[in-house]
């Protein structure tokens, strides 16, 4: 059973649609629950994924409760709000010994939710909540001897980040930019930039009213009002670390999994595709990560994973990373988040796992198809634009049949999207573009692009004013 969500913005939900690649298994069934009803257009795009299994066959084992309730609460505070809606899925639960819940984040209301219906929670705890934290997560790269950024954490005033803000200029003067960022902070969301440029030298008498100056002027990853940001600060607490900068700087992160049994399983690698005003926002990813670093990266990861199994985390989690080359050509890499939940890179791959049925090698950064051919991907939640609100799922679908897009069962091979309700809202979907070698899903990717933007040229703005009469 799988139970998808996210606050911000209810198309989330349907990330993991893929999971209903699970219906080629016969006798399995997918519980799909979301706050309004998935489109019916989506699940005959999904079924018709499904290698050697008749779509006919599978829609009857696919199932989508909803509360219809499109309000701001999150998806398990809708649920346990309804206990006639949690008995109906509970009934759809044929043998609740071979089932479990699948949720995007593991709080107590996750936890709720799975005890309510009497099946085990796949993922974290809500007790582990701590080790996720940014604060949590840095004692343990600090515990562990995980090269980490310089900064300090637990800070919760405003009057802990200045103190700690000198602290680490007085320990590195030619520390140019930190990054403030919430303890509960996730893809960017409560990230700031302060630049300290030009400030009086450590230590100096004028230094601290100069870095109060800073910190007030930090400018945030989303919009933020000052008062508000200091707030959340004071209320979850926080951390400063320096920003990590050189010639050439990337983003990528290792996926694994402590299965059930407390095996550490290395499930993956991806560089991280970032946005944003200062580059700290999640928009996708490609896979494998670059071999010069991979390798390196899974060994520091694998340290966090192992402390985690000991403490009886399970289910999935990424470590996040940012590696910068060195003037000898070789890359150095510095842990900076835990997260505890599935990320923006946890839905491409198990696309691309279930469709293939390929496997990926942790000792050589390498996926490969039962064919022998190396897989890659390009995924990104953010394939928009103003004039992408026009179309509707059946004019996606004919575009991409049109220009040999879609996923190629035979080849293994092609896009398959996601989040396309956010289509007449946003104008924004997903896709998962899936190649034969990196270049090639490159292509396929930007290929979607030129073909979406070129489809849409001439669409009239929806939300242009309209002229009076």
């Amino acid at each position: 059973m799988s139970m998808e969500m996210d606050e911000r913005h209810r198309p989330y939900e349907e990330r993991f649609l893929f999971l209903m690649l699970l219906l080629r298994q016969p006798r399995a069934r997918v519980v799909y629950v979301t706050s309004e009803p998935i489109h019916p257009t989506i699940v005959d795009y999904y079924l018709s994924l499904l290698p050697g299994v008749i779509p006919s066959h599978a829609r009857p084992r696919f199932f989508n409760p909803s509360p219809r309730d499109g309000s701001a609460l999150s998806l398990s505070e809708k649920l346990l709000a309804r206990p006639k809606m949690l008995a109906e899925i509970r009934s759809l639960i044929l043998d609740p010994d071979r089932a479990h819940l699948v949720p995007y984040n593991t709080t107590e209301a996750e936890r709720d939710v799975a005890v309510a219906l009497g099946i085990p929670m796949y993922g974290a705890d809500p007790k582990h909540f701590h080790l996720g934290t940014k604060t949590g997560c840095r004692r343990i790269f600090a515990e562990l001897g995980v090269r980490h950024p310089l900064g300090m954490e637990g800070l919760t005033s405003l009057d802990d980040l200045h103190g700690a803000i000198a602290k680490m200029r007085a320990e590195r003067p030619e520390m140019g930019q930190v990054i403030v960022k919430l303890n509960e902070g996730v893809s960017g969301v409560g990230n700031a930039l302060v630049d300290l440029t030009d400030l009086p030298e450590p230590g100096s008498p004028g230094e601290a009213a100069a870095i109060e100056q800073r910190v007030r002027g930090m400018s945030f990853e989303v919009d933020y009002a000052f008062e508000a940001y200091v707030a959340d600060f004071e209320r979850e607490g926080g951390i400063v670390e320096e920003r990590i900068v050189g010639e050439e700087v990337r983003s990528p992160s290792v996926q694994m999994r402590v299965t059930p049994l407390g095996a550490l399983e290395l499930l993956s690698t991806h560089d991280q595709l970032l946005g944003g005003p200062s580059g700290q926002s999640y928009l996708g990813a490609t896979f494998p990560a670059d071999p010069a670093y991979a390798v390196a990266i899974t060994r520091e990861a694998a340290k966090v994973g192992e402390r985690l199994a000991t403490e009886g985390v399970i289910g999935r989690f990424a470590i996040d990373f940012v590696v910068v080359r060195t003037a000898g050509g070789t890359w150095d890499p510095y842990a900076i988040e835990l997260n505890l939940r599935k990320g923006g890179t946890t839905h491409p791959f198990l696309t691309l796992q279930f469709l293939t049925d390929g496997a990926y090698d942790p000792d050589t950064g390498v996926f490969t198809a039962p064919s022998g051919k190396r897989k890659a991907f390009v995924a990104s939640d953010h394939i928009e634009g103003d004039a992408y609100r026009g179309l509707t799922h059946d004019d996606l679908f004919d575009i991409v049949v049109r220009n040999g897009l879609h996923f190629d069962q035979a080849r293994q091979t092609g896009v398959v999207f996601h989040m396309m309700s956010d289509l007449p809202e946003a104008g924004r979907t997903g896709l998962t573009a899936v190649g034969d070698s990196p270049e090639e899903a490159h292509e396929l990717y930007e290929r979607v692009q030129r073909v979406l933007e070129k489809e849409t040229q001439g669409a009239i703005d929806p939300n242009r004013p309209l002229r009076s009469q």
